[in-house]
């Protein structure tokens, strides 16, 4: 079977992707488990899979629930549906939206299909990541107060900022200099 290869975008910052392949008879509920530890979130909340066009726009639904499209038709449901079913062009794209309430939305676009798996890997497989992950609950690593904290201790006055440069070490420099040059006339 193929083993289809996404990259998964963080809408609000192109940087942050995570490339997953997957095999194509994988369900869309094995990708969306993929996506949610790919970014570090609790698999708490619904999700949903749009079929996509070149400008992103949603279209027809995979939900990991069963649910109503627009037009009033039965969406498709993640654990049923394979990927590869929605598959139809080398460059086809999803729209992925995790915990309705907050709107997390990705961007899964193909790029790249392989014809033999490699061996000694489970798929899906998180193949690459970068950028840092969204924080699903608050902010990851610093907090606002600490960096505000910090942005303030090293924050330079109005006029240190004219001349671009401080005077730390202004003096010292000076004195280095004349200690070289008695050091160097003594040893000649």
């Amino acid at each position: 079977m193929a083993i289809l290869r996404f990259r998964i975008y963080w809408e609000e910052d192109d940087q942050t992707y995570r490339d997953i392949e997957i095999i194509g008879n994988q369900t869309f509920m094995d990708l969306h488990k993929a996506i949610v530890s790919a970014y570090e979130f609790d698999g708490k909340h619904t999700a949903s899979f749009y079929e996509s066009d070149d400008k992103w726009h949603h279209g027809r639904e995979i939900n990991s629930e069963v649910l109503v499209n627009k037009k009033d038709a039965p969406a498709l449901s993640m654990t049923k549906t394979p990927v590869s079913a929605l598959v139809s062009n080398p460059d086809q794209k999803f729209v992925y939206v995790y915990d309705p309430a907050k709107k997390w939305t990705f961007l899964v676009e193909l790029i790249g299909v392989n014809k033999e798996e490699t061996s000694r890997r489970v798929y899906p497989f998180l193949l690459r990541k970068e950028g840092i992950a969204p924080a699903q609950y608050g902010i990851k690593g610093v907090s606002p107060d600490k960096i505000m904290e910090i942005e303030e201790k090293y924050d330079l006055g109005a006029d240190e900022m004219a001349e671009g440069f401080g005077n730390e070490g202004e003096d010292g420099a000076e004195g280095a200099e004349e200690t070289y040059t008695e050091d160097s006339t003594a040893e000649e």
